[in-house]
């Protein structure tokens, strides 16, 4: 799973606001503009970010295979008809250029993702969200990051031991009910642990964040992010 990787790229020092303002203007417009001629440009910027973030496409292929998998089958249930002509190729092509809009979103998120602590997407939420709703969200932000890769690391655990006791012999059905009760059995313990370390720790809603600042390289990206955000009107 992709994971913030600490380095020196452009991504890297570029704050975090930006990248999130660059992100919403990228998903809003990538998601008004449907045409071919977009989806080439959308494509462009996809790999500058890509390439801003030193991230490999096969590494983001693979973490991302579940999801993309999903979005493979989407054009094709868009194109099955219960009559003649039993395929629609023009839904199923519709389909899969929105499909194709999701994959970018994707991407770029996975850039800002392995170029941002944690810590700094909280700070750039709670600083940006005034008040109450926007502790909520940097709070919500900072333990999804941290806690899916756990309970990621604890189904990838639960399969290998099911592997090794010959479990793959079993039906699916009852593979995937293992999994399942196992899997929430691990949530529900993994999130016991992590209120009792937050009491422990004495959990704040106003906790020290880093500080933020925006340099000169953060110009240029914001003025993406708005000519990014206004094309979506358009």
């Amino acid at each position: 799973m992709l994971t913030y990787d600490p380095g020196d790229s452009l991504a890297h020092r570029l704050d975090p606001r930006t990248k999130l303002a660059v992100q919403i203007g990228f998903a809003a417009t990538a998601l008004s503009h449907t045409t071919p001629r977009a989806l080439v440009a959308f494509s462009g910027l996809t790999a500058v970010a890509m390439a801003a973030a030193r991230l490999s496409l096969r590494r983001t292929i693979v973490a991302y295979r579940f999801a993309l998998l999903v979005l493979a089958v989407a054009p094709l249930l868009a194109g099955v008809t219960l009559g003649s002509p039993w395929f629609d190729r023009s839904a199923a092509v519709t389909s899969g250029l929105a499909t194709y809009r999701v994959l970018l979103i994707l991407l770029v998120s996975a850039a800002y993702v392995r170029s941002t602590p944690v810590r700094d997407s909280r700070a750039a939420i709670q600083r940006t969200v005034p008040g109450k709703p926007g502790d909520l969200l940097g709070v919500g932000v900072g333990l999804v990051f941290r806690f899916l890769p756990v309970l990621r690391g604890d189904l990838r655990t639960i399969r290998e031991a099911m592997a090794a006791r010959l479990g793959t012999e079993r039906s699916a059905v009852d593979r995937a009910s293992t999994i399942g009760v196992l899997g929430l059995t691990r949530a529900f313990s993994r999130a016991d642990r992590l209120s009792l370390a937050l009491r422990a720790r004495c959990f704040a809603w106003n906790p020290t964040l880093p500080p933020l600042a925006f340099s000169r390289i953060d110009y240029p990206a914001l003025g993406l992010a708005v000519v990014l955000a206004v094309s979506a009107l358009y």
